[in-house]
C-alpha cells in the first residue's frame, strides 16, 4: 500500500481528556504533514483547529456528544450548529446508546434526524454547502442484532458514515466492521475507530470494509507502513 493511499483514509484523533491546545497544535501539524482525511477534535477546539488547518487539504471534524452520547437533544443540536458555524467540515455524533439499549429506537432515530437537519441547515446558512455527518454506534456495547438495528437507524437518519466506537467501551474489530458494512446501504460508509494503534490493525479494518479509520497515533501508523514498504524494496 502506498502511503498516500493510506493517509486519505485516516482521521487523526485528538480527543484525550487531558489534551490541551499545545497538543491540538501538534496534532494539526501532523495532520497537514501527512495529508490525512480529517482531524477530529472536541467542539471547544474547533475554531483553533480550523485556523491551524486553513489552506491545507485536511478537514476539521467536531466530535458531538463525546464520549457517551447522553447529552440532551438541545445540547447536541446547539453543539453541532456551533461547530459548523465555527468552520467544521464534518461532525461526528455519538448515538444515544443508553436510549438505544433501553429500546427507545424511534427516539434515537428522531434525535439523529433533528441533529443532522440542523447541521445541514447551518451549513447552508454558513455558505458551506454541506457537512459530512458520521454517527458513532458503540459497537462493542451491542450484540450483532442490535448493531444491525443501530446501522439501520443511522441510515434512516440520513448520516454519511456509521462509526464503530469511541474506544471507551472497547476497541474497533473487523467483526463489527463486517456486520456494519453488510447492514448499511451502499451510500453510507463505515468508519472504524476506537483503540486502533497499529498499521496492521488499520489494514485489517480497511480490508473488512472500512472507508475511514480513526486513530490517535497516526504518525506511528504511517511510519510502520513506510518501514514495511522499505523492507520490500
Amino acid at each position: 500500500m502506498r502511503v498516500e493511499d493510506l493517509t486519505k483514509t485516516l482521521d487523526h484523533l485528538v480527543l484525550a481528556p487531558a489534551a490541551g491546545m499545545d497538543d491540538v497544535g501538534r496534532a494539526c501539524d501532523d495532520a497537514t504533514r501527512l495529508h490525512v482525511a480529517s482531524l477530529v477534535a472536541l467542539p471547544y477546539m474547533v475554531p483553533a483547529v480550523v485556523d491551524r488547518l486553513r489552506g491545507s487539504d485536511v478537514k476539521t471534524c467536531a466530535a458531538i456528544g463525546y464520549p457517551l452520547g447522553g447529552d440532551t437533544h438541545a445540547v447536541k443540536v446547539a453543539a453541532a450548529e456551533q461547530a459548523v458555524s465555527d468552520g467544521a467540515d464534518e461532525v461526528e455524533i455519538v448515538m444515544n446508546v443508553p436510549a438505544l439499549v433501553s429500546g427507545e429506537f424511534t427516539f434515537v432515530r428522531d434525535e439523529l434526524r433533528r441533529i443532522i437537519r440542523a447541521v445541514q441547515s447551518q451549513a447552508v446558512n454558513s455558505a458551506k454547502g454541506s457537512t459530512l455527518v458520521k454517527v458513532i454506534v458503540e459497537a462493542p456495547m451491542l450484540d450483532d442484532k442490535l448493531l444491525r438495528l443501530a446501522c439501520k437507524i443511522v441510515a434512516d437518519a440520513g448520516a454519511d458514515f456509521a462509526t464503530t466506537c469511541t474506544g471507551y467501551g472497547g476497541a474497533a474489530t473487523t467483526h463489527a466492521v463486517e456486520i456494519m458494512r453488510d447492514a448499511l446501504p451502499e451510500q453510507v460508509a463505515v468508519k472504524a475507530s476506537g483503540g486502533v494503534k497499529t498499521f496492521a490493525e488499520v489494514d485489517a479494518l480497511i480490508s473488512a470494509g472500512a472507508a475511514r479509520v480513526g486513530t490517535s497515533v497516526t504518525p506511528a501508523v504511517v511510519d510502520e507502513l513506510v518501514a514495511l514498504n522499505n523492507a520490500t524494496t
